[in-house]
């Protein structure tokens, strides 16, 4: 069996994705082969083509930090994923591919009425928005502030808050104003407010969490507008991609983040790392289905709605990346081998 792999061989520009196909070979027990459906292209991916991600895979990489598909064949015979069911897979890379082996034990179940796309929209950023919000652990009633709040992550992140019953504030662009009121999000608008200053005219004592995807000096901005016992969640620095040396700065950046916890003022912050425990397979996989079904059934039940922005061929991911780069994206961008 082949398969057919989008490859940056080093470094490089959307562009210079290349295009290749070889042998799979031989599904080994606890293994399966599914025929991918649907992947996405995310801030990860555009991180890794240039060499900055945090916990960068040498080149050269196939990238895809999720997938939806249909398993073909199966190393063991497995009663929870058999052939011909549609799964989900979450990869870190490898995804941008027509046929990939993954282990049977990380796949979850993808059922009738979601389509492979609609299901793709919500596994990477949907995990995240879920695990954030449960790092928060805020009571119905309480505020939260979120930077980003119409992006990948953050949108999906808002309607599970409000669904929770917390109060949201929303910091996103002029045109995403409207948006986010219509989902009973409280607009913030980082081009024209003073973000800090307002969020103190909206909750006087602070907030009990803030997700921050941005990072840099900012994130002392994110920190002080905590009540006690308020957490942050730093999703990721967005300095790293400038950085001539990106481990080094990320560790900087979460260091910063422990030496605050230090100190005597009741508040915490986090580093958010979806791959956190993955040592422990049998947790990991265990904890990936149960989030990931609890994703899939509110989205089916239409509580939560993941939009897609755009769907290219698995040919034209180097367009697809960058249009991700160009901003003004209004939901998940799939790919569709």
């Amino acid at each position: 069996m082949q398969t057919t792999e989008m490859v940056f061989t080093r470094p490089g520009e959307p562009e210079s994705l290349a295009r290749r196909t070889r042998e799979l070979g031989a599904v080994e027990p606890g293994y399966a082969r599914i025929r991918v459906e649907a992947t996405g292209v995310s801030a990860a991916e555009q991180a890794m083509r240039r060499g900055k991600y945090y916990q960068q895979p040498p080149f050269p990489l196939v990238p895809g930090y999720d997938l939806v598909g249909i398993v073909e064949e199966l190393g063991t015979p497995d009663d929870r994923v058999p052939v011909g069911t549609r799964v989900a897979a979450l990869t870190k890379t490898g995804g941008w591919a027509s046929q990939v082996l993954r282990p049977a034990a990380g796949l979850v179940p993808v059922h009738d009425p979601l389509t492979a796309a609609e299901a793709e929209t919500v596994i990477t950023n949907g995990l995240t928005a879920l695990r954030v919000l449960r790092r928060i652990d805020a009571p119905a009633g309480a505020t939260i502030v979120v930077l980003g709040a119409t992006g990948g992550v953050g949108s999906i992140l808002v309607q599970l808050a409000l669904h929770a019953g917390l109060r949201v504030i929303g910091v996103a662009s002029t045109v995403q104003q409207q948006r986010l009121r219509e989902h009973g999000v409280i607009p913030v608008d980082y081009r024209r407010d003073d973000v800090a200053g307002r969020v103190r005219e909206l909750a006087p004592h602070g907030v009990a969490g803030v997700v921050d995807h941005i990072g840099g000096p900012g994130i002392a901005g994110s920190w002080r507008m905590l009540a006690p016992r308020g957490v942050l969640v730093s999703l990721s620095d967005a300095g790293v991609l400038h950085a001539a040396h990106p481990l080094t700065y990320f560790m900087r950046h979460y260091l910063r983040l422990q030496l605050w916890n230090l100190l005597p003022n009741r508040r915490r912050a986090h580093f958010f790392d979806l791959w956190a425990g993955r040592k422990n397979t049998e947790a990991f996989h265990h904890d990936l289905h149960r989030d990931l079904t609890e994703l899939f059934g509110l989205l089916a039940a239409g509580t939560l709605t993941s939009p897609i922005d755009s769907t290219y061929s698995l040919a034209d991911a180097g367009i697809a990346l960058r249009r991700a780069e160009n901003g003004g994206i209004a939901g998940k961008i799939i790919l569709a081998p």
